[in-house]
């Protein structure tokens, strides 16, 4: 039987990729409170549907890249819609905006040179660092202190750095790969299982 496209967190991943637009509008119309409400829906939609994929047992390749796409998407509208916002932030904190511009978008392209496709491993790193990076964005966004925002941008520098360390040591594009040792490990099976 096929693989199942339509389900919870497939529907939560697709929602995710279709509020880029409306965020965009939303940010270019100064609507702050109705977009960092949405924003915030589509945080959470990133929280939740990698968890009920693995508890509800719909894990997917299809599932995982349109995850991916919707945090791709997500994460590269968001600069942009607080440029539009709250241009005096992302001013304040270009050093940081930058370095999460770069270490998110350097995996994916080292990713698209290798595998010609979007990575989609979701380390725990990068679950960790989803969620923190969040948070500190929307109390940034909110006006709050920045210093969660500065510490998650390290965070996400070290996932990131881990996700090119897996597309270096993987001959072949895999999705959910929780870490740089499972992507070792697997690898190590793959050599073993070649030379019997």
């Amino acid at each position: 039987m096929g693989e199942k496209y339509f389900t919870i967190p497939n529907i939560l991943s697709g929602f995710r990729l279709c509020s880029v637009p409306v965020l965009l509008i939303l940010a270019w119309t100064g609507l702050e409170k109705v977009y960092l409400s949405l924003f915030v829906i589509a945080l959470c939609t990133d929280v939740a549907d990698g968890y009920l994929a693995r508890r509800l047992r719909q894990e997917s390749e299809f599932g995982a890249r349109l995850d991916s796409w919707g945090d791709f998407s997500i994460y590269l509208s968001t600069p942009l819609c607080a440029w539009w916002l709250w241009p005096h932030v992302v001013l304040r904190e270009a050093p940081y905006v930058a370095a999460v511009l770069a270490g998110f978008t350097i995996p994916i392209i080292a990713g698209f040179l290798k595998y010609r496709r979007l990575t989609s491993y979701h380390t725990w790193g990068a679950k960790l660092s989803a969620v923190v990076m969040s948070a500190g964005t929307v109390i940034l966004f909110a006006g709050g202190p920045p210093w969660l925002f500065r510490l998650s941008t390290a965070v996400l520098i070290i996932t990131q750095i881990e996700e090119l360390a897996i597309t270096a040591v993987s001959p072949r594009w895999r999705s959910n790969v929780p870490t740089l040792l499972h992507a070792l490990r697997r690898n190590r099976e793959s050599r073993m299982k070649g030379s019997n």
